[in-house]
């Protein structure tokens, strides 16, 4: 499996990053949203290079030329609620894609004692298309098992684009385990060393739908 790390090479994802992890700028919500969005756009750039295109004859004002165009049917999904953001970014790229929607959260049994649950799924017939997963927290990888599992049931992707923002190495080794060797392209924003009792990532950033949202109940 193809895993592409982004904090081990220099770009804007790591300004973005550096933003998302500070404390005092997590408190403008507006902002924090934001730079999730901006990483998905420059992750939805980066695929960009490994999709199929297409020659097509386009009219300008002045002549006919050719252009280059997607040729792979996308489809875009992402995990509520603190995937939004992100998934937004990639919307704003690959603008005629079509999307799912999973419902996927921890139901706690004790205080570090979880389940993943799914309890809602939107997604069109996924057969021979490239699906991209996003999710910003890539903690344990059970959240983005359990819902590709889901996607599965709307059929069988040609290729699989999974991309977080914040990976613990625990995870991106459950991923890898997992899911498809052969079709499937890993993206990470960042790889943090653990977790903790909780499953939280170290040193993370903290709950993201938290400081996109708000807290709660």
């Amino acid at each position: 499996m193809k895993v592409i790390d982004f904090a081990k090479s220099p770009s804007l994802i790591n300004q973005y990053m550096t933003e998302l992890r500070d404390v005092d700028i997590q408190k403008d919500m507006l902002r924090f949203r934001r730079n999730l969005e901006r990483i998905g756009e420059i992750m939805a750039y980066e695929i960009s290079k490994e999709l199929s295109y297409k020659s097509i004859d386009v009219t300008t004002p002045l002549a006919r030329t050719k252009a280059q165009v997607i040729d792979t049917p996308l489809v875009l999904a992402t995990i509520f609620r603190a995937g939004v953001p992100f998934h937004q970014g990639f919307l704003n790229y690959f603008d005629h894609a079509e999307n799912a929607f999973v419902s996927a959260y921890r139901k706690y049994k004790e205080k570090e004692n979880f389940d993943v649950c799914i309890e809602y799924l939107a997604s069109p017939r996924i057969d021979g298309k490239t699906l991209i997963l996003a999710d910003p927290m890539l903690a344990t990888g059970a959240s983005m098992e359990l819902s590709y599992r889901a996607l599965l049931t709307k059929g069988t992707p040609e290729h699989i684009h999974v991309a977080s923002v914040i990976a613990s190495q625990k995870a991106v080794d459950y991923i890898c385990e997992h899911f498809p060797q052969d079709r499937t392209t890993l993206w990470i924003g960042a790889v943090d060393p653990q977790i903790n009792s909780h499953s939280y990532i170290v040193p993370g950033l903290g709950d993201a739908g938290d400081l996109a949202y708000g807290t709660k109940e």
